[in-house]
């Protein structure tokens, strides 16, 4: 591959400038990587004011100049569309990186389309959320080849407190959908338990206070905002979480029964806590 890097490294293109995907942006230009960035909506790009970047009006131009391009956005079908046009421009051993949560059948097709013009593939799916974006604190769960994932390793600590190479292809994916499965399950364990302790006329934000100081406590129960201790989950942004967090349990069943594994008892579990979340912040914020 012709090395179209500079002495801070390898020109990174990047393609989300969302909730997560504008701090992750941020974080790689601010670590010395060379960015260049593309968005369907121009206005998007002003979150980038204040870091070096290069701006690109097409997906091919952007792919042109760049030796990693990382996907962060919403569904495998946004992923898959945009490797297409970028698939048109990239040379010969370049990377697409996609950081969006999605299947581990989609993360082997991405594969797939690039192995066929002799680009590498990494799924990269990020847990945190906004907060340890911004504070470059992400854990990024990596499938693909470890050379690959060893070249993209750098740009990834920018933004992260925690890289783990998981396997192969698909297997990023897998483990941020295992993340999010459980992470829904421990909130019904939670729902479940404030329940009866309203029931029982406790007091359920001191419960909640030393449930956290406790062997109970977890990033479920600490990521639930109280009027105390303000947190990530909070009653004005907990309605659209329940429907992500909704989307991705279909997300992982689907993962399953592609597998050919029965897991519906568990995502009928993590269902639950992804549609009660309302309620529980609803208790925890009276």
């Amino acid at each position: 591959m012709t090395d179209t890097g500079t002495s801070t490294g390898p020109v990174v293109g990047w393609i989300g400038l969302g909730d997560q995907g504008l701090p992750m942006a941020r974080a790689v230009a601010e670590a010395g990587f060379p960015l260049h960035a593309w968005a369907r909506r121009p206005a998007s790009l002003d979150g980038l004011s204040g870091v070096p970047y290069v701006r690109h009006d097409t997906v091919q131009d952007l792919a042109a100049a760049c030796d990693i391009v990382a996907l962060c956005v919403g569904t495998d079908g946004d992923v898959l569309q945009l490797a297409g046009q970028l698939l048109e421009a990239l040379r010969p051993g370049s990377v697409v990186v996609n950081h969006g949560t999605g299947l581990p059948s989609a993360a082997v097709r991405l594969s797939d389309m690039g192995a066929a013009s002799g680009v590498e593939v990494l799924d990269a799916p990020v847990s945190g959320g906004r907060p340890a974006a911004e504070e470059h604190r992400l854990t990024t769960m990596v499938g693909g080849p470890g050379p690959v994932a060893e070249r993209c390793e750098k740009i990834f600590d920018s933004f992260s407190g925690h890289v783990v190479h998981l396997g192969a292809t698909g297997a990023g994916q897998l483990a941020k959908l295992f993340n999010n499965a459980l992470l829904m399950m421990n909130q019904a364990a939670i729902a479940d338990i404030v329940n009866l302790a309203a029931e029982l006329k406790m007091d359920v934000g001191r419960l909640i206070a030393v449930l956290r100081l406790g062997s109970a406590s977890s990033t479920a129960l600490n990521l639930l905002s109280t009027p105390d201790t303000p947190a990530m989950v909070a009653p004005d942004n907990v309605e659209h979480l329940s429907g992500v967090e909704a989307l991705d349990m279909k997300l992982f069943d689907q993962a399953m029964r592609e597998a050919g594994i029965d897991a519906a008892a568990l995502t009928a579990r993590g269902l639950s806590g992804a549609h009660r979340l309302p309620a529980l912040i609803g208790h925890l914020n009276p």
